[in-house]
């Protein structure tokens, strides 16, 4: 073979692979873009957050039939349409024919009430109404009333005793409130039962902790705790955490007491 049809064969062959080279990286079926993923992943996530504050506070509303006072709380039976709801909140003033528009969830059931000597087949433990409708403060809505610590309801404590945690650092829910100056921004520990549990409001679980000390008249008897841990109501725990007093995390959520990045045992 000669020196030339040897080149013409070496370039003959360097051109077909190139050519199978250049095939090979030929463009795959298009992927979805990186900016079509992400607005997936955010659609995802705001449907999740919507649920999530669907199942933490579901609306309560309706036209007050019927309402007592005892105690520190006030219970309205609130229609709507042919719906009959009992809810009990901080005691405050309402007339038969007002309108009221409640964010709650902590539903108890057969609740017995001791100072009402009666039995609610269904009844909602709610804070302050998030808008009313006639009646002195028609209009007012969520954020104009505290939500804090003289707001945030739970269950009344009926017959709860729960012994105090031991340690140095072991406190009584009363002992919190009496002492919440010197212990402001620091470690403490507390044994209760929980009494409420709201999941996934603004990035973490509250619950309610009450041990039997304290008045509930004074609003010291109830705790306040934000935690990544979960608990269910009944349970009886202990909080470790760092103790906030006077919080205020704006829109009428004051606590004049709170337990904050606490563990849940």
């Amino acid at each position: 073979m000669t020196p030339d049809a040897k080149k013409l064969i070496f370039f003959i062959s360097f051109a077909a692979v190139i050519a199978g080279g250049a095939a090979s990286f030929a463009s795959p079926a298009p992927e979805p873009s990186l900016s079509e993923k992400d607005q997936e992943m955010a659609r995802k996530e705001r449907e999740l957050e919507e649920k999530l504050e669907r199942e933490a506070a579901p609306r309560i509303s309706g036209k007050i039939q019927e309402t007592m006072d005892s105690g520190s709380y006030t219970y309205v039976l609130l229609a709507d349409g042919e719906k009959k709801t009992w809810v009990a909140m901080p005691q405050m003033k309402v007339v038969v024919g007002q309108e009221l528009i409640f964010n709650c969830n902590n539903e108890m059931v057969n609740f017995t009430s001791r100072s009402l000597n009666r039995t609610f087949d269904r009844i909602y433990f709610c804070e302050p109404p998030a808008k009313q409708i006639g009646g002195e403060k028609d209009g007012i809505m969520a954020g104009k009333v505290s939500a804090g610590s003289a707001g945030a309801v739970a269950a009344p404590a009926e017959r709860i005793k729960v012994d105090k945690a031991a340690g140095a650092n072991a406190y009584t829910v009363e002992e919190l409130y009496s002492k919440r100056g010197e212990l402001d921004n620091k470690a403490v520990a507390v044994k209760g039962k929980v009494v409420k549990f709201s999941a996934g409001i603004m990035g973490k679980n509250w619950i309610h902790v009450q041990d039997g000390s304290g008045d509930a008249k004074k609003r010291t008897n109830n705790l306040v705790v934000t935690s990544q841990d979960t608990a269910k109501v009944g349970d009886t725990v202990t909080v470790n955490g760092t103790l906030k007093a006077d919080k205020d995390f704006g829109s009428g959520y004051k606590y004049d007491v709170i337990v904050e990045e606490a563990a849940i045992k």
